[in-house]
């Protein structure tokens, strides 16, 4: 039994649509959108441009003209061929025993033959047929894998790009405010209220936040570039995420609900499953080879010459029903037979490897979008306790109770959870698409939904920002006065 295709299902109400219609689907969603460098645009644009996919797009149209192809041998055929010669005759015998050459030693001839046969019986060539509609069922489901995986690809760019930058933002404000510890630190050297450890302290602290920031700089360039490797188009700028997008648990809440989804719509699955029906019609196919073949056919022929001394023209015509059938090809039917007897039981083993990579797949997903659910919380809530550490500890070194050493490492965890906390929202992002993608699932409504989370203000720019730049964490950058002589 022939599966059924695999059909999309949204985020939320999951309305079944044809996998065929993404690339449409995604284009009717950016009517109305002015907007140069959104999830929306970057999406149609890999659907656009990807070679990977313009490539199975081909192989797709060239499967479909397979079909015709096969199909042709069984349809009418009409062929009609002619001539024209120049004769020569050197030498003639006739009955009386007498020789010569006549009069007609030179002269021209003429032929016309037209045939028309339509095939009544050939199992082969109908078997051939059903061969090639199978594979183009395989293509179609290789096709719609190749769709999904531009979709994930590209999102995954998208957010990975956002997710550098959030991090470059932490690491940028971290080394201001390291910075300006340091400064802090070499002003009360100077005036002999602390040893010249804590301002080598402050240094190597320092050092390695900018080491930090560079590598964050780094990460988001090659983010950027990767994305343009995917659409074949470079951005100066996309839209940031909203801090209000909703973490919550995939829908359906069951893993099991998930898995039966994968079994029943992930193209990959179903790709190995339409390759076990190919391998199937493959053996009638060898075994159709000692099958006969019954065709009915028609012809005309008509010939004539030149010669003075003969009227020698003729005009024939046939209409009638041929068979013929092999009876012993030295055993080729019973090897071939065989031969793809052992394809289909290797396709078989093919199909079996996926459905277990896929519900492995979809099992490993699900558990990390669950994880990320409570992940995302508890490294919001870490910001609010490390900030609070380092007010404390600011507080602490004000009065003389804690050193600069403290107030540094309790910088570096507050600029360490933000990291953490843009980190682990984008993996809940890239991890709810991925099971999306393995559950055969996700589609051009996933992309739109997501992209109404993303706001113009703040783009993130390729551009990287000069230093000393305010951003939104300065806030958080004041350390707080030194603590006096009399202490």
């Amino acid at each position: 039994m022939t599966p059924s295709r695999p059909v999309p299902v949204t985020l939320t109400s999951r309305v079944p649509s044809r996998r065929r219609l993404l690339c449409a689907a995604v284009a009717a969603l950016m009517i109305g959108q002015v907007q140069a460098a959104d999830l929306l645009t970057i999406t149609r644009d890999a659907l656009d441009n990807n070679s990977e996919l313009a490539s199975e797009r081909s192989t797709t149209s060239s499967a479909e003209e397979g079909i015709n192809v096969e199909q042709a041998d069984l349809n009418p055929q009409v062929t009609a061929s002619g001539e024209a010669a120049y004769n020569h005759i050197f030498e003639t015998q006739s009955q009386s025993g007498f020789s010569g050459t006549g009069s007609d030693d030179d002269y021209l001839s003429y032929g016309l033959n037209l045939q028309a046969t339509q095939k009544l019986y050939d199992a082969l060539n109908s078997r051939e047929v059903n061969v090639a509609e199978a594979q183009l069922e395989q293509q179609t489901y290789t096709l719609a894998a190749t769709e999904q995986q531009v979709l994930i690809d590209t999102s995954s760019a998208y957010f990975d790009i956002l997710r550098a930058y959030e991090i470059l933002e932490a690491r940028r404000a971290q080394e201001r405010a390291i910075g300006r510890q340091l400064e802090q630190a070499q002003e009360q050297f100077d005036v002999g209220l602390i040893a010249i450890t804590e301002v080598e302290e402050a240094r190597a602290t320092f050092d390695q936040s900018r080491a930090d920031r560079i590598v964050a700089e780094s990460d988001l360039q090659v983010a950027f570039e990767a994305l343009e490797r995917l659409t074949g188009k470079r951005y100066d700028s996309i839209e940031m995420l909203q801090d209000d997008l909703p973490i919550a648990l995939p829908e359906p809440s069951s893993r099991d609900a998930w898995i039966e989804l994968a079994i029943e719509r992930n193209p990959e699955l179903l790709a190995q499953q339409a390759g076990v029906d190919v391998a199937r019609e493959r053996i009638d196919v060898a075994r159709a080879a000692d099958l006969p073949v019954v065709e009915a056919f028609a012809n005309y022929a008509y010939s004539d010459d030149e010669r003075d001394n003969f009227e020698d023209y003729n005009s024939n015509s046939q209409v009638g029903v041929s068979a013929s059938m092999p009876l012993y090809t030295g055993g080729r039917t019973s090897a071939s037979v065989r031969q793809t007897t052992y394809d289909l039981e290797s396709s078989q083993y093919d199909f079996e490897s996926q459905r277990r990579e896929t519900v492995l797949q979809v099992r490993s997903l699900y558990t990390q979008v669950s994880n990320d659910v409570s992940t995302v919380a508890a490294r919001k809530q870490s910001i609010v306790s490390n900030q609070s550490a380092l007010d404390a500890t600011r507080a602490g070194y004000e009065v003389g109770t804690r050193n600069i050493v403290d107030v540094l490492n309790a910088e570096q965890n507050l600029y360490n959870a933000i990291a953490d906390y843009a980190d682990a929202r984008f993996n809940y992002v890239i991890n709810l698409l991925s099971l999306h993608r393995q559950a055969g699932v996700l589609d051009a409504q996933d992309i739109a939904e997501l992209n109404a989370f993303l706001v113009e203000e703040g783009q993130v720019n390729f551009t990287l920002p000069e230093q000393g730049e305010a951003d939104e964490y300065d806030a958080v950058l004041d350390i707080g006065a030194p603590p006096s002589q009399d202490g």
